[in-house]
């Protein structure tokens, strides 16, 4: 159950982001621009980096909500789930340097060295792909901290795929009735 009144028991960022437009309007057009806009990372690749960051921190509810959204991409569906268990067995030899250096930052962020990044260059990666996946990672960060601070419940990973499905139509702007650009 939300920690605030005010909201219903089904809550989710949707409705912080629709009572606050002026905060979350930026921040819609910026996961759009992360998520869907160019980048060295497939849209796949970064809807997987982003719910293992939030696997990784612990967080159900943007793992269920981004996992699913990867499984839509293209991603094979109990990946994620097995990367997070042992992701030394489970990802692609170029992926692991990504996922470590993603883990790091998750867990001891205050640790990193040139070394992490060295890996994942070496494993031939670009500086841009490294940038989109640190971004990807706070992003985890900054939603993690919205859901866990507002108590919302995590979704089941039904409601989160019919969730998903609607994410790959409209986007991340215009998924929130609040900021939508188009009409419907």
């Amino acid at each position: 159950m939300p920690f605030f009144k005010s909201h219903p028991a089904d809550a989710g960022p949707a409705n912080v982001f629709s009572a606050h437009p002026e905060i979350y309007a930026a921040w819609a057009k910026m996961s759009e621009a992360l998520m869907n806009g160019p980048s060295p990372l497939s849209q796949a690749e970064r809807e997987l980096l982003l719910a293992y960051a939030a696997g990784v921190a612990g967080c159900r509810f943007v793992f269920v909500a981004h996992s699913e959204v990867a499984y839509v991409r293209g991603i094979k569906r109990g990946l994620i789930e097995r990367l997070i268990e042992d992701p030394e067995t489970h990802a692609e030899p170029r992926l692991k340097p990504l996922l470590a250096f993603v883990a790091k930052l998750v867990l001891t962020p205050g640790e990193m060295t040139q070394a992490d990044a060295d890996a994942v260059f070496a494993a031939g990666w670009s500086e841009e792909a490294l940038h989109h996946a640190i971004a990807i990672t706070a992003r985890a960060a900054f939603m993690q901290r919205l859901v866990e601070g507002h108590g919302f419940v995590p979704m089941s990973p039904e409601a989160a795929g019919e969730r998903a499905r609607r994410r790959l139509e409209d986007g991340y702007v215009n998924l929130y009735p609040a900021f939508r650009t188009r009409k419907d």
